[in-house]
């Protein structure tokens, strides 16, 4: 019988439980043979057996380490009985009638294996898979991952890009799909879409490389997402129309618009923010938890302060903020109807939506001097490359100090009998 390896930062979980998170380890265990680990950022690691064939790696999942469970000597394994495990795999795996390592993956089973780790590991489930239900099972569901191609992944992309996009619809009905994509702007838009879904496939396969599902990751690695979809011409309000979509908005539903003039918090955010998050003290209001993982205390403006301080008397603190005409809770796309009738009485053509009220907010903070770390730090951005994206053009004065200051005059004279409309 081979003899275990003792000595070697696997052998424990006091060892595991130190090593760097999401990087996998390998200890070499025989000739040709390594046990690999990988720790995840919660729960159980997971054990891979990898075998120099000659040519290549072949890798194999053994299953669960014992980090925080007993192990069972079958899907949850100590250091010693992965080993074994290893052992075997590879005895079978050199076997002449053995003619693969393990059954080939399809691209469902794949993305079973991804979801399980991601409702562990990761936030936005609900969107995550409904992604993935409408655009990459549908295509891909039965192909082998290793009979998956670059071409085909390309023309999957490409095809994504031209169609229309989806409107929301009810869980189980029907989808329906806007207009096809037109202006420049809408197939940048289109193409930008694509890229995000794109993301989400190659991290499927990636995670079913990693985890020895499959043994080449060369394929979707040709595959490049399109250039310059992530640079939107960012649309916000002046301050004339903020306060015209202000004043043409129903009661409730102006409070909504006025709090994310003040906070630039999203309506999923200012939906479920509670009476104990304003603090009146501070002149701060806390923002739970969402998109990037993390909490965030927003500054208010003296007029911020002072709106809050109304909204909020004689409620609780474990009442809602802002409620709805019938005092229930905002829902998801309960806003749509209302910002779609504000827009048409206050005449702000095309209508806006919700988010381009947070966009207001940054870009006026960045025409009055913000810098970009200041803004990305209130809207709660994980760095400044997406606030950048969006907002660097206006808070960079640069150019037009160098065009108000050197280029010469041409005579011209202004009419004073034309006034803009506000």
């Amino acid at each position: 019988m081979a003899r275990s390896v003792r000595s070697n930062p696997l052998a424990t979980r006091t060892n595991r439980l130190k090593l760097v998170t999401g990087k996998r380890v390998y200890v070499t265990i025989g000739e040709g043979l390594a046990l690999g680990y990988r720790r995840p950022a919660k729960g159980n690691g997971t054990w891979q057996a990898r075998l120099w064939t000659g040519e290549r790696y072949i890798k194999h999942v053994l299953g669960e380490a014992d980090d925080y469970m007993d192990a069972d000597g079958s899907h949850v394994t100590t250091f010693f009985q992965a080993q074994e495990k290893s052992r075997l795999f590879a005895q079978e795996a050199r076997s002449p009638s053995s003619p693969t390592v393990t059954r080939p993956t399809t691209v469902g089973e794949a993305v079973d294996h991804y979801m399980y780790w991601f409702r562990e590991n990761r936030k936005s489930v609900n969107e995550t898979e409904a992604c993935i239900n409408a655009h990459i099972l549908p295509h891909f569901r039965d192909t082998l991952v290793s009979e998956l191609r670059s071409s085909e992944i390309k023309a999957w992309l490409h095809a994504l890009a031209a169609k229309p996009a989806r409107r929301r619809s009810r869980k189980g009905g029907q989808p329906a799909y806007r207009a096809a994509p037109k202006t420049e702007d809408e197939k940048r838009s289109r193409k930008a879409s694509a890229n995000r879904i794109f993301t989400i496939l190659k991290a499927i396969l990636n995670k079913a490389f990693e985890d020895g599902l499959a043994s080449s990751d060369t394929e979707w690695r040709r595959v490049k997402p399109f250039e310059k979809a992530d640079e939107p011409l960012t649309r916000f309000l002046t301050t004339a129309e903020a306060e015209r979509l202000i004043n043409a908005s129903s009661p409730n539903f102006r409070l909504l618009v006025k709090a994310s003039l003040f906070t630039g918090a999203r309506y999923g955010e200012l939906a479920r923010l509670n009476v104990e998050h304003v603090n009146l003290d501070t002149g701060q209001v806390y923002i739970t938890p969402s998109k990037s993982g993390k909490g965030r205390y927003i500054p208010l403006s003296h007029e911020g302060l002072d709106f809050f301080t109304t909204v909020i008397a004689g409620k609780l603190r474990r009442d809602f903020v802002f409620t709805r005409e019938d005092g229930e809770a905002w829902g998801k796309n309960h806003h749509t109807r209302h910002m779609k009738a504000a827009c048409a009485a206050a005449k702000i053509e095309p209508a806006i939506s919700f988010h381009e009220l947070r966009h207001t907010y940054a870009s006026l903070l960045a025409q009055a001097g913000a810098d970009l770390l200041t803004i990305s730090r209130l809207l709660g951005h994980a760095d400044t490359r997406v606030t950048s994206r969006h907002y660097a053009h206006l808070c960079d004065n640069t150019l037009k100090n160098a065009v108000t200051t050197l280029l010469p005059s041409f005579g011209h004279q202004a009419d004073k009998t034309i006034k803009a409309i506000r």
